[in-house]
C-alpha cells in the first residue's frame, strides 16, 4: 500500500547551540571560509574511548573537550544540565538500516524481506531507545535530503499481516515454528552482524530486538556482535546473512547508485546486499547521469519508490546529530545541518581564556587501517578527513559547492565520439604545499584520479569510472573530460580527496598499504600520511589516542 510519510516532531528543548565567541553565529550570509585560516590549535588528540559511559565521564571530568555523535537520551539529558558544556543539534544525512544478503537463500525471497520489514517494531524501538532524538525512517534517503521522496510503499509494524503475507506466498511453518519455503527449504539459523554493546550499545540492542521480532514470525535469528573492523571486513567480503549499519549520506541522491546499482556489487563496494534488478539499474543510471536537476529529482523519486518495493534493506531510523563541547573553548561553528564537532570548528577553536593548550576529541573506536584507498569507516575518516583535501567543499549553511583546493572551475558540454560529454576545468590555488613542503599541483590531482581509475579501487569506483581523459596544461590547471553528461560529475570528481603523487608513485600494493606505519624518507618526523589539510598525522597508539598537530602552512586564507 502507498502511504504518505511524515517526519516526527522534534519536541525536546532548544539547546544553547553556539559556543561562546563563535565566529559564525549569524545567518549564512556571514559565512566567509577565509576567516578559518587556522588551525589555531597546535596539538589535537583524538582520544580512543569506546565505552559511552567512559566517554561521558571523560567529558564531565575535563579529560576531553569534544564529544560528538551523542545518541543515548540519558547522556544528552545529563549534559543539558551541565553548565560547563555547550550542546548543539542538527538534522543530519543519517540513515540506519537492517541489510540482507539477497544473493542466497533465504533472503533472495522478496516476500520474506517484505515480511521482515513488517515484523520489525521500528517506531517502538526508536521511541524506547532515542526518546525523541531520532525519527523512524521508511525510505532510503533521510527527510533532511532535498530529494527525499515520502510517497513510497509502506510496511507498518504488523506481525500477523507479515505471517499472512508469507502464507499467501506459499510459506509454511514446521513443527518447531520455523518457516519453510514454498520449495520445501527450511530457513537455517540466521545471524545479524552488529558492533559490540561496549562500542555501540544502542546498535547492539537494536540488533537483539530485531532478532527477537523476526524469530517471532518463524525466522530463526540471533544477533552476532563483533569488533566493528571485523564486521566491516565481513561485509566487504560478502560473508554475512544480515547486518545492521548506519550510513552518513551525502547531499546528493546519487549515493543511491553507489548503494544499490548492480554495478557496485563488487568486493569492497557499497552494494552490500547484492541487489540486482534491471528496472532499478535503469532508473539509477538515469539518476547517476541526469543532465539537469529536474531529471535528477524525477529519477531520485522513482528510485526510492522502487527500492521500497524491492527491500534490499529495511530503513529503521534517522538520528539527529548531537555534540557537546566544553565551554573552556570558543570558536565553534554550528548550523542547522552541522554540529560543533566539525572541521570548521577545529580550524577556529581556541581556549576561552589563558594560553593555548592541546585539544582533546573523543574517537569512539580504533581506526581500521588509515589506508585512504581502502578505509571506509567513519573512525578512519575522522582522521583522514583532517589530513587530505579535495578540490571543492560544501557550504556549511546552504550545502552549496564552494571553492577549496580549486579556486574556480568551468563546466561545459561538448560533443564526443559517443555523444555529448561533460568537461570539467579546475584552476587550482597557487602556493599550496603538502605537509612535507613539496608543492601541490594539478599533476597530483591527475595522478590521484589516474591511479584510482587504473586500479578500479572499489571505494572510489563510482567517482572515477566515467572519466575519459585527464590533462594538465600547466601546474594550476586540471581538465577532466568525462565519457558522458551528468549533473553530478562536479561533485563526484571535485569531491575526491587529493593524494600526493610523490608518495603514491612508490606504493607497490594499494590494498595492503599502511602509510601511518611507514616513516617519510625525507622527514623522520612524518609518516607517509602526507596531505595538504589542516592537521598533520604524528602518532597512533592503539587503545589510547591519535595525535595530530596543526599545519602551520595550511593554505586557507594564505593563497590565491
Amino acid at each position: 500500500m502507498k502511504k504518505k510519510l511524515f517526519s516526527a516532531v522534534l519536541f525536546f528543548l532548544v539547546f544553547a547551540c553556539f559556543a561562546a565567541g563563535s565566529p559564525l553565529s549569524g545567518d549564512d550570509g556571514a559565512f566567509n571560509a577565509e576567516s578559518f585560516a587556522g588551525p589555531k590549535v597546535k596539538d589535537l588528540y583524538l582520544v580512543i574511548i569506546r565505552d559511552p559511559d567512559a566517554q561521558l565521564l571523560a567529558l564531565n571530568r575535563g579529560r576531553v573537550d569534544i564529544l560528538g555523535d551523542l545518541h543515548r537520551p540519558v547522556d544528552v539529558d545529563a549534559l543539558a544540565k551541565n553548565p560547563e558544556v555547550d550542546l548543539s543539534l542538527a538534522s543530519g544525512f543519517h540513515g540506519f538500516f537492517l541489510g540482507f544478503n539477497v544473493r542466497t537463500f533465504p533472503w533472495n525471497s522478496l516476500e520474506l524481506r517484505r515480511s521482515a520489514w513488517q515484523a520489525l517494531p521500528r517506531e517502538r524501538m526508536v521511541r524506547d531507545l532515542f526518546a525523541g532524538y531520532a525519527e523512524p525512517l521508511s525510505t532510503f534517503l533521510p527527510p533532511v535530503s532535498p530529494y527525499f521522496e515520502p510517497d513510497v510503499t509502506a510496511y507498518p509494524h504488523d506481525p500477523e499481516a507479515a505471517k499472512k503475507r508469507l502464507a499467501d506466498a506459499g510459506w509454511t511453518w514446521g513443527p518447531d515454528g520455523i518457516l519453510v519455503s514454498p520449495e520445501g527449504k527450511k530457513i537455517p539459523p540466521q545471524k545479524i552482524l552488529s558492533p559490540t554493546a561496549s562500542s555501540a550499545p544502542t546498535t547492539a540492542e537494536i540488533a537483539v530486538r530485531m532478532a527477537e521480532a523476526l524469530s517471532s514470525i518463524g525466522i530463526p535469528v540471533e544477533a552476532e556482535p563483533m569488533d566493528f573492523s571485523t564486521m566491516i571486513s565481513r561485509l566487504d567480503e560478502r560473508d554475512f546473512q544480515m547486518y545492521v549499519l548506519a550510513w552518513q549520506m551525502t547531499r546528493d541522491p546519487d549515493s543511491l547508485y553507489a548503494f544499490y546499482s548492480s554495478k557496485m556489487d563488487i568486493r569492497g563496494g557499497y552494494n552490500m546486499p547484492g541487489i540486482s534488478d534491471p528496472k532499478l539499474d535503469e532508473v539509477l543510471d538515469r539518476l547517476r547521469f541526469a543532465p539537469d536537476e529536474p531529471s535528477a529529482r524525477k529519477a531520485a523519486s522513482e528510485a526510492q519508490k522502487l527500492l521500497s518495493d524491492l527491500v534490499p534493506v529495511v530503513p529503521v531510523y534517522s538520528r539527529y546529530t548531537i555534540s557537546a563541547v566544553s565551554k573552556q573553548w570558543k570558536g565553534t561553528l554550528v548550523t542547522e545541518r552541522v554540529t560543533a564537532d566539525n572541521t570548521w570548528s577545529l580550524l577556529a577553536m581556541e581556549p576561552a581564556s589563558g594560553p593555548m593548550r592541546p585539544l582533546y576529541l573523543v574517537q569512539a573506536d580504533e581506526p581500521r587501517s588509515l589506508n585512504p584507498f581502502t578505509s571506509s569507516s567513519a573512525y578512519d575518516w575522522q582522521i583522514l578527513g583532517l589530513i587530505y583535501d579535495s578540490l571543492i567543499a560544501v557550504h556549511p549553511y546552504t550545502l552549496e559547492t564552494i571553492p577549496w583546493l580549486a579556486r574556480e572551475w568551468d563546466i561545459r558540454t561538448e560533443k564526443g565520439p559517443d555523444g555529448p560529454r561533460t568537461v570539467l576545468t579546475f584552476r587550482l590555488r597557487e602556493g599550496v604545499t603538502w605537509h612535507d613542503g613539496k608543492p601541490l599541483t594539478a599533476r597530483d590531482a591527475a595522478f590521484t584520479y589516474e591511479i584510482l581509475k587504473k586500479n578500479s579501487v572499489p571505494r572510489y569506483f563510482d567517482n572515477v569510472n566515467n572519466i575519459e581523459s585527464i590533462e594538465t596544461p600547466d601546474d594550476s590547471t586540471l581538465v577532466v573530460t568525462m565519457k558522458n553528461v551528468s549533473f553530478w560529475h562536479l561533485h563526484r570528481v571535485g569531491g575526491l580527496s587529493i593524494f600526493p603523487r610523490h608518495i603514491l608513485e612508490n606504493v607497490k600494493d594499494w590494498r595492503s598499504w599502511l602509510p601511518a606505519s611507514e616513516k617519510h624518507p625525507g622527514d623522520p618526523d612524518l609518516t607517509l600520511l602526507v596531505g595538504s589539510g589542516p592537521f598533520i598525522f604524528r602518532e597512533y597508539r592503539p587503545g589510547e589516542y591519535v595525535r595530530m598537530t596543526g599545519s602551520g602552512s595550511f593554505w586557507l586564507g594564505r593563497t590565491r
